[in-house]
């Protein structure tokens, strides 16, 4: 069965690239003081385009600054004009998130060129759909670098942020994968099953630092990462990842007293979810 539940963004993991410049700041905006997210810096990985542009978006046009990673640079930087729109501050951040120093020099960076990190979003994702046999070594460990290795590394370094900061929140998002499973996918589900795991742990762990963790189960969306591999597949019967991006958006606006540890977010008609 054809995935259709990736989150978005990389289709290949290469050596870690070098951070872009950040952008200037935007001229003073005194609508963007009354948005619920100004003063908050949110990471978002895979903004390049799918989910991660949509969320990077959404979060743009409630005041928060954005630092927008992803693997291919180019791509980010044609989306930085429409972040800036917004009245935020936007940096482009060259990204390999399964790359150890990488990962650590992007919540340092973030930090650094923005003054906090209040939001981290784990939605960059790759996958290798091929049966068992044909699935080499260098393909199982790109899918669990980028899928899983990933999440954990920005995690581990942003919360120790949080936690100084005295709270925050960290998205993950899996997909309808981390529940069911289908042929020729084993990388990629044993990454989004370890994804949904990994973050029910940190939301177990972090919670009394104030720090937030909600894992986003996000079903079929109308993204390049599914178009492009699967054309065969009916766009109609996915969902806009605008809408999976407006879900997250109402947990981080959720009150502090409150988390929403997992998220389901469905297409009506999904075809691989009941």
């Amino acid at each position: 069965m054809a995935d259709l539940n990736a989150s978005t963004s990389t289709s290949t993991s290469i050596a870690a690239q070098p951070a872009l410049d950040a952008l200037p700041d935007p001229a003073p905006d005194p609508i963007r003081w009354q948005r619920p997210l100004h003063g908050r810096v949110a990471l978002v990985t895979g903004a390049a385009s799918g989910l991660g542009a949509a969320l990077a978006a959404v979060l743009a046009a409630e005041g928060c600054d954005l630092v927008a990673a992803d693997i291919r640079a180019d791509a980010l930087q044609m989306a930085m004009p429409a972040l800036l729109g917004h009245g935020v501050r936007a940096s482009a951040l060259a990204l390999d998130v399964g790359d150890p120093g990488a990962a650590r020099a992007a919540i340092e960076r973030c930090v650094a060129t923005m003054g906090r990190i209040d939001i981290l979003v784990n939605n960059a994702g790759t996958d290798v759909t091929l049966p068992l046999s044909d699935l080499s070594e260098q393909d199982w460990l790109r899918v669990i670098n980028t899928n899983l290795n990933g999440p954990f590394l920005l995690a581990k370094h942003a919360a120790a942020h949080m936690r100084s900061q005295g709270g925050g929140d960290i998205v993950n998002v899996t997909s309808t994968a981390a529940k069911r499973a289908w042929p020729n996918a084993s990388a990629y589900h044993a990454s989004k099953w370890g994804l949904l795991g990994l973050s029910h742990a940190l939301h177990a762990e972090l919670r009394p630092h104030g720090i937030r963790v909600t894992a986003v189960v996000a079903g079929g969306m109308r993204t390049p990462f599914l178009l492009d591999r699967f054309p065969d597949l009916d766009p109609t019967r996915l969902q806009d990842p605008a809408s999976v991006a407006q879900a997250i958006r109402h947990a981080l606006l959720l009150p502090r007293e409150s988390v929403i540890a997992e998220l389901t977010v469905l297409p009506m008609q999904e075809t691989s979810w009941p």
